[in-house]
């Protein structure tokens, strides 16, 4: 199986360095699945596989904060049935957790993102940012830390499983 995805991965016409990158992009599999495939299937080295799978987790997060407020209001005026999807979530996860967000704010949004788990992320973060009202400017660096961090986790979890290549960096 792991060969059969390995030669499907390899044979798309981008470069390799692309493929990390655009896999870190990817909502829910960000850089939790880029750095695993950068150091098992294509082999980089460790400082490699860690810088492109953050910038790629990067990339999103300004795009998320600026352009989701409008598309919100878009779907208002022309998506009603997405829009009250949206706003429904919206208001239960304030409702559930605005009293813990409160309190520890920054520290939040930082842990919120640094752990690698499927539900977390720069996706999942940049989103919580704009449900408890963090103004753009501050979450984008908060949310940058909390991907170096994730980084350096998946980094030391691929290493200790083995996906790590040892020759360099």
């Amino acid at each position: 199986m792991r060969e059969s995805l390995s030669d499907a991965i390899r044979s798309l016409p981008l470069p390799d360095e692309v493929l990390v990158v655009l896999l870190a992009m990817v909502p829910i599999i960000e850089l939790r699945g880029a750095i695993p495939l950068a150091l098992g299937v294509f082999e980089f080295g460790r400082f490699e596989a860690y810088l492109l799978a953050v910038a790629g987790n990067l990339i999103p997060v300004p795009i998320i904060l600026w352009a989701f407020p409008p598309f919100l209001r878009f779907t208002e005026r022309r998506m009603k049935w997405l829009f009250r999807l949206l706003t429904r979530l919206q208001h239960s996860t304030e409702r559930r957790h605005t009293r813990r967000f409160e309190r520890w704010r920054a520290a939040a949004l930082v842990s919120f993102v640094a752990i690698p788990l499927p539900i977390t992320g720069a996706w999942s973060g940049s989103l919580a940012a704009i449900v408890f009202n963090v103004p753009k400017k501050k979450a984008l660096p908060l949310i940058g830390l909390g991907v170096l961090i994730a980084g350096v986790v998946v980094l030391l979890f691929s290493q200790a499983l083995g996906l790590a290549v040892t020759t360099e960096g």
